[in-house]
């Protein structure tokens, strides 16, 4: 298992109102309860629901990815050492111990794809 990023909600969501709310941004749910978007002509894992939506990113794409999911349920993306990531002004960002880092341009980001991080 890899490191799990959570989006965190106030309430939790049932799995009928998750699917109506990613449907419209391109997200589909699989039979296996795994969210998952287009790129390149296939789909690729974000996350999974298991009463709450949780990801294991292996690129950028997937944590601006599950950035845009977070926003779209009106929660926030957070990790598992408590950071937390957003999207401020085109950028995806991760807050860490008071500290905010760029990760990248989102839109450049998603058009990138999921190319997985190298070692």
């Amino acid at each position: 298992m890899g490191y799990e990023l959570r989006v965190v909600r106030q309430a939790p969501i049932a799995y009928a109102d998750l699917a109506k709310a990613i449907a419209p941004a391109g997200f589909e749910l699989s039979g296996s309860q795994e969210i998952v978007a287009r790129h390149g002509g296939g789909t690729h894992t974000v996350a999974r629901w298991n009463d709450q939506v949780v990801g294991e990113p292996g690129s950028d794409w997937q944590v601006a990815q599950l950035v845009r999911l977070a926003a779209l349920l009106g929660a926030r993306l957070v990790g598992e050492d408590g950071e937390s990531y957003t999207v401020r002004d085109g950028v995806v960002q991760v807050t860490a111990g008071g500290t905010t880092t760029d990760l990248g341009k989102f839109d450049e980001i998603i058009a990138a794809g999921p190319a997985a991080w190298g070692p």
